[in-house]
């Protein structure tokens, strides 16, 4: 496997640690999440996440990204599909009634399996993930080395678990916070209203999203 020069590792680390530290739509994805049903569903949707990262990492690397760029209708379709499912989750969540009884339970039963494949599902289907993956990680290769996609995949990876690290401490300060109201009806109702919000404002985000190649007129 041919790796990036050890000054390009070092150059990547610090530039993708700060682009980490800064909350994105992931974050705030993963946040919704543990402050509505735990600890636990927080960490399963951060390791969602990162299997979505994954898979653009995988994609970038053996040239699939490519074509989401330079093909208008694949970026539409999978930008559209990544809006709607995530608009979906936040008016399903907007309609979800409270229980009169037992308030602090909050759909902690809901299984985590689903919340898993859900994490994939929304990070897949971002289009903003495939053409940071596809923009960034090439940038610190080596091309005279050749062994382009083994470098890509080699920092996608560090990339990859920098952030489930990251997001790993986002998910306990998440459910930290949660802890200090979950035993008010009126906090329950709040959380609802919020976690169906933010979905919705990610779906919305996901729609400004302009594929960043202009293709010119042939007519």
């Amino acid at each position: 496997m041919i790796l990036p020069d050890f000054e390009n590792i070092v150059f990547f680390l610090a530039a993708a640690s700060i682009l980490i530290l800064i909350p994105g739509p992931s974050v705030l994805y993963i946040m919704a999440k543990s402050v509505e049903q735990g600890y636990k569903a927080g960490i399963v949707s951060v390791l969602g996440i990162g299997i979505g990262s994954m898979i653009h990492v995988a994609a970038a690397a053996i040239g699939i990204s490519s074509i989401l760029l330079t093909s208008s209708t694949a970026f539409s379709i999978v930008k559209y599909l990544g809006a709607i499912y995530l608009i979906y989750l936040g008016i399903k969540k907007l309609l979800e009634k409270i229980p009169s009884k037992q308030p602090v339970i909050t759909n902690k039963d809901k299984r985590l399996d689903k919340i898993f494949y859900e994490g994939i599902i929304v990070n897949t289907f971002n289009p903003k993930t495939a053409i940071f993956f596809f923009s960034f990680l090439p940038q610190f290769i080596n091309i005279d080395k050749g062994g382009n996609a083994s470098q890509i995949l080699f920092l996608g990876i560090l990339f990859t678990v920098f952030a489930i690290l990251s997001d790993t401490l986002y998910v306990l300060l998440s459910v930290k916070i949660s802890k200090w109201f979950t035993n008010s009806k009126k906090y329950l109702k709040r959380q609802k209203n919020i976690t169906g919000s933010i979905y919705i404002a990610l779906g919305l985000i996901t729609l400004t999203i302009n594929q960043p190649i202009e293709h010119s007129n042939t007519k």
